[in-house]
C-alpha cells in the first residue's frame, strides 16, 4: 500500500512570494506552465497566507467530486459573494450560515436549487430560450441597414450588446433593468473590476470605479424588486428572490447579490461567441462544411415570399460538426477553474493527504493543454476533435471527463444548456446569413493577456473590426428562427450523457 502524504510542493526561485509573481506575470497560464514542467497528478503551491493544491489529472478530479462535503464549493462562494457584491454584514452572516449544510441547508442551498430547476432541460428553459433567440434574431435583422449590403462593426462590442440584451430580456422580462444602456455599461464597468474586488486589497482604491458602477446597477435592481417587476421575469429570477426573502435577506441586500448573479449569465457568453465566429470565419474549409451541414436541417418556404427556417433544437441534435466546433472552442479557449475548500483533512485515493483549510484548484487550462490527453496538436484548434469518428494521433481518444469547460460534479455549470443554445444560435445566424472579413485583410489571433483571472473564457485584448456583408444568394427573403420543445438533453458535457 502506498504511503499517504501531502502532494509534492513546487518551489520557486523567489521564496514565499514567487508563485504570486508568477501568477501576476503568466495569469491564467501559470498553473498550466507549472504543471507541464512538474508532471504530477496533484501538487502543492504555497501562497502568502494560503496553501493551495493544484490538480492535473482527470481521474483525480473524479475522486475529488466524490467528496462534496469535505471538499466543498459553497463556503468559497459565500466568501466570494461578500467581496464581490458588497452586501451588509447581516446578509453575509445569513449567506455563510450552514453554507456547507453543517446543521441544516442554508440560504445558498436554497438559491442553488432555485437556479438548477428552471435551467434544466424542460418547458421553463425552453421559454427562456425562445425569448433569447427572438431577441438575437431581432438584433441580426437590424445589423445591416435597409437598402445596404454591408456594414463595418467592432465584433466584440456588437456581440456584447447583443448578448446582454438577449440574455437579460429572457431572464428579467419586459422591465429588464439592462434595457437602460447606462445600467448595462455600468455592469460591464463593474465586471472589469472583479479581480480587484475578489483580491480584497484596498478595493475602495483599486476598484473605485467598479464599486460605483455596482452601486448604480444595484439601485436599478432594488427598484426592480420593490416594484414587483420580477413577477414579469423568468421563474429563475422570481424563485431566487423568494429563496432569499425566505431566509431573511432584505431587498436592499438581494439587489447587489443579483448584480453578482448577472456575472454568471453574461460574462463568458460574449467571448465564447466571439471565438466561435472568429475561428470559423478564419477557416474557409470549416465555414463551407458547416454551411453544408446546417443547410441540411434548414427548411425554406415560398408561399408568402422566401422564408428560411432554422430550428435550434434540430441544430443541436443533428449537426455534429457544429457541436464539435463549439466544444473545441471551449477546450481551446477555456480558462475556467473549479475550486474547493478543504473542510477537514481528507485522503484521496489512499495516497494524497489534503490538509484542512487549504484550497483545491482544478484548472481546465491544465487538462485542456496536456499532450498526453489530447495529442501533439493540443495547442492547435481542431474543429473535428470531438466528432465520434475522430481518431487522435499518438494518444488514446480522451475520456469525456477530460472536457472541463463547464466544471463538474456538484458544481457542474447549471446554465450550460442556456449558454450553448445562445452561442449556437448567434454563431449559426452569422454563418448562414453573412460573410465576415477583418478590415485589416487578415484574421490575426488576438492576444488575451488582459483576461480576468475570474473569467472562464479568454477575452481578446483588443476588438476586431470587421466588414459584415450579405451572403451571395441569400440577399432576399426572411429568416425565421425557432426552438422546438427539448425532448432530450443536449450532451455538451460528459455528465449530460445518457440523460
Amino acid at each position: 500500500m502506498a504511503s499517504i502524504q501531502e502532494p509534492p510542493s513546487v518551489k520557486t526561485t523567489i521564496p514565499y512570494v514567487g508563485h504570486l509573481f508568477g501568477i501576476m506575470q503568466s495569469k491564467f497560464n501559470y498553473f498550466a506552465e507549472l504543471s507541464h514542467k512538474n508532471p504530477y497528478e496533484i501538487f502543492t503551491v504555497n501562497m502568502p497566507g494560503q496553501k493551495m493544491y493544484i490538480v492535473a489529472s482527470p481521474k483525480l478530479i473524479q475522486a475529488i467530486e466524490k467528496h462534496p462535503k469535505t471538499l466543498a464549493y459553497l463556503p468559497i462562494e459565500a466568501k466570494f459573494v461578500g467581496r464581490v457584491c458588497g452586501i451588509s454584514t447581516a446578509a453575509q452572516n445569513i449567506i455563510e450560515k450552514n453554507s456547507n449544510g453543517e446543521e441544516d441547508l442554508g440560504m445558498l442551498h436554497d438559491v442553488h436549487a432555485a437556479i438548477r430547476a428552471p435551467l434544466a432541460p424542460g418547458a421553463e428553459l425552453d421559454s427562456m430560450n425562445r425569448i433569447m433567440i427572438q431577441n438575437i434574431a431581432t438584433s441580426l435583422n437590424g445589423l445591416i441597414p435597409s437598402g445596404e449590403s454591408r456594414i463595418h462593426i467592432k465584433l466584440v462590442e456588437w456581440l456584447r450588446h447583443c448578448v446582454t440584451i438577449a440574455t437579460t430580456n429572457s431572464v428579467y422580462g419586459p422591465p429588464n433593468p439592462f434595457k437602460d444602456r447606462e445600467i448595462a455599461d455600468a455592469f460591464w464597468e463593474f465586471e472589469r473590476n472583479i479581480f480587484s474586488l475578489v483580491m480584497g486589497v484596498l478595493p475602495s482604491i483599486t476598484a473605485r470605479s467598479g464599486i460605483a458602477a455596482r452601486a448604480k446597477v444595484s439601485k436599478a435592481f432594488e427598484q426592480y424588486f420593490k416594484d414587483g417587476s420580477h413577477t414579469q421575469g423568468s421563474i429563475l429570477v422570481s424563485d431566487k428572490y423568494k429563496a432569499a426573502l425566505s431566509n431573511g435577506v432584505s431587498i436592499e441586500d438581494w439587489a447587489p447579490y443579483e448584480v453578482g448573479s448577472a456575472l454568471a449569465i453574461l460574462v463568458n457568453t460574449t467571448p465564447t461567441v466571439f471565438w466561435m465566429i472568429f475561428l470559423v470565419f478564419s477557416d474557409p474549409e470549416l465555414l463551407a462544411d458547416l454551411r453544408t451541414e446546417i443547410e441540411s436541417v434548414m427548411t425554406t418556404s415560398t408561399e408568402n415570399g422566401i422564408v428560411r427556417n432554422l430550428d435550434i433544437t434540430q441544430l443541436k441534435q443533428n449537426c455534429p460538426l457544429l457541436s464539435s466546433t463549439l466544444q473545441e472552442v471551449l477546450r481551446y479557449r477555456s480558462v475556467a477553474a473549479s475550486i474547493r475548500q478543504v473542510m477537514e483533512d481528507t485522503v484521496l485515493n489512499d495516497t494524497w493527504l489534503l490538509k484542512k483549510d487549504s484550497i483545491l484548484q482544478m484548472p481546465s487550462r491544465i487538462i485542456h493543454t496536456t499532450k498526453a490527453i489530447w495529442g501533439d496538436d493540443v495547442e492547435e484548434f481542431n474543429a473535428r476533435r470531438f466528432l465520434k469518428e475522430y481518431v487522435p494521433k499518438n494518444v488514446k481518444k480522451p475520456s469525456a471527463t477530460a472536457f472541463r469547460a463547464f466544471g463538474g460534479g456538484t458544481t457542474l455549470c447549471p446554465g450550460r444548456h442556456f449558454a450553448t443554445t445562445e452561442v449556437l444560435a448567434i454563431a449559426t445566424m452569422f454563418i448562414m446569413r453573412y460573410n465576415i472579413a477583418p478590415l485589416t485583410g487578415k484574421w490575426s489571433l488576438p492576444t488575451v493577456d488582459s483576461t480576468n483571472m475570474t473569467s472562464a473564457i479568454m477575452t481578446p485584448d483588443n476588438d476586431v473590426e470587421v466588414e459584415v456583408s450579405l451572403r451571395k444568394g441569400y440577399e432576399e427573403g426572411e429568416w425565421a428562427f425557432g426552438l422546438k420543445d427539448s425532448e432530450k438533453v443536449f450532451a455538451m458535457d460528459a455528465e449530460d450523457e445518457g440523460n
